[in-house]
């Protein structure tokens, strides 16, 4: 239950000492950032948008060994093409900068060195080997992997011995050993943990870089920010943030740990799934719109009926006390269905405009056949694009539903010109009647063309379908295909001639 009596569950911000909200998206560039962390991202933007708070974007780069080269800016192409901007971070700065951890190291050495004094961190000189045997051990008795806390009570003797030898060292945090420790989680509530339950986690490296559990708590005091959403994969360590910033004497952040995004078998989310990376989706031709109203409704909601919301509807509306506290499921089709329902929201012409990258792609990419030539005539595409508009589920379907429109050539198997029903002379009749008619039409329009089609069918003993199934496999080489009249007025009298010719002869020469 998200608490009530906090200023951002209401109508309005009633207290200036919450405002502005000041949250962040702190992803680490260790690859593409997993979908859930870019729910996670989503709610902590629309939560600024809505109370006209600042949004910062840091980057958690302190594990220099897992950085990905190429990562930062995959995350903040990510952000840009979602429509995310952010007021503090990479490219644009901020007061309470640098934004990435790897230039921030002597902060997180000096804050380690506070706990150090004040009793609430230690040094830590076991080597990974003994570590090993630890957990090794640990293993053997089907326990947990927790620290011995041998160097937590080191004599001051053998303290200056090991700091004599310049042995490399960790930091670890002294956690409690006795008690409990309770925090306010604004959806969950109280929540208390045993300490004895709670290892001393390690808060810097041995490279003098930190650990999220010293870094985030530095950070997030350092930038200001008031509100923390994050997965709730964080909520056990959660105990060890809050002791440091009491440790520290500063003011906890309000904390939401975000229920977790399952498999539709209700395990963890991966890619088996069909879960990708923002840029994975937007490459497979889905919208930012319809990824931002599909992530959005997993673990949030507008009410109990309301599916397709804009980005502004959600900035307008959102707020914590509609967050779920139960795992959302991950649903593919759905998104797929909200896809599709954003591309029939658009003009035919913003349509082209987004479709046009897949359709300028090489063949091997997915896009037109490489014999057609680039750019493409965006009043064209457009007129194309309108007909399939209602059937296209991604951008990237396109080239593939589209491809008879822009080759000179069509390629399909002769029998398909004759449909059920039909002997091959009706099929050429069909075709030679039907090319004086394309012939004489005037104006070249869609309702110029059907009327006499229609009295054709009926003085040929046809029924439209026959007749119509067998012009439209030689206009399209394709049994389906958008409506077949609108078809033959944008690819043109000249061309619909062209292909209406290729198939008679393509009849005649099966008859010889």
């Amino acid at each position: 239950m998200v608490d009530a009596d906090h200023p951002l569950q209401g109508s309005t911000v009633t207290s200036d000492e919450y405002q502005p909200v000041r949250v962040r998206y702190a992803p680490s560039p260790t690859g593409s950032p997993h979908i859930g962390n870019s729910r996670t991202m989503l709610f902590n933007w629309f939560l600024a948008r809505r109370y006209g708070g600042q949004f910062i974007v840091r980057i958690e780069d302190s594990d220099t060994a897992r950085t990905v080269p190429g990562s930062v800016e995959n995350i903040l192409e990510g952000l840009r093409w979602l429509g995310v901007t952010w007021h503090e971070g990479p490219e644009v700065g901020g007061p309470y900068g640098p934004y990435f951890q790897s230039q921030r190291r002597e902060l997180y050495q000096y804050y380690s060195h506070r706990l150090i004094e004040s009793g609430h961190a230690y040094r830590c000189y076991c080597s990974p080997e003994r570590l090993n045997q630890i957990h090794a051990e640990q293993d053997r008795q089907r326990k947990p992997h927790r620290y011995d806390r041998r160097c937590r009570f080191l004599s001051a003797a053998e303290r200056r011995q090991y700091e004599a030898s310049g042995a490399p060292f960790v930091v670890r945090f002294a956690m409690p050993t006795e008690g409990t420790t309770t925090f306010h989680d604004m959806l969950r509530g109280p929540i208390t943990f045993n300490n004895a339950d709670i290892d001393d986690m390690i808060l810097l490296k041995s490279d003098g870089f930190p650990t999220y559990h010293l870094g985030n708590v530095v950070d997030d005091h350092l930038m200001r920010i008031t509100h923390v959403l994050r997965g709730e994969e964080y909520l056990s360590t959660a105990p060890v943030h809050v002791l440091e910033y009491r440790a520290l004497g500063w003011k906890e952040p309000y904390l939401i740990h975000l229920p977790l995004i399952l498999g539709p078998d209700r395990t963890k989310l991966s890619k088996r799934h069909g879960a990708m990376s923002v840029l994975e989706f937007r490459d497979l031709g889905y919208l930012p719109e319809a990824v931002i109203n599909f992530l959005m409704l997993l673990g949030w909601s507008y009410d109990d009926k309301t599916e397709i919301l804009t980005p502004d509807q959600i900035a307008q509306a959102f707020s914590l006390d509609r967050l779920g506290t139960s795992a959302s499921i991950w649903a593919r089709d759905r998104l797929d269905w909200m896809n599709g329902v954003y591309i029939r929201s658009l003009s035919p012409a913003e349509l082209a405009r987004r479709v046009r990258p897949f359709m300028e792609r090489p063949e091997a990419e997915g896009g037109l056949p490489d014999e057609v030539p680039r750019p493409l005539d965006m009043a064209y595409l457009t007129a194309v694009i309108r007909l399939e508009q209602e059937r296209m589920k991604t951008l990237a379907e396109a080239p593939q539903m589209t491809t008879f429109f822009f080759v000179d050539e069509l390629t399909y198997d002769p029998a398909l010109l004759v449909g059920k029903g039909m002997d091959r002379a009706q099929a050429e009749a069909g075709l030679a009647r039907t090319l004086a008619i394309v012939a004489d039409a005037q104006p070249w329009t869609a309702a110029a063309i059907e009327a006499p089609m229609r009295a054709l069918a009926a003085d040929l003993g046809l029924k439209t379908g026959q007749l119509f199934g067998t012009v439209r496999v030689a206009i399209t080489g394709r049994t389906v295909s958008p409506p077949l009249f609108e078809t033959m007025e944008v690819l043109g009298r000249e061309c619909t001639i062209k292909r209406l010719r290729a198939a008679l002869e393509r009849l005649r020469a099966e008859n010889r």
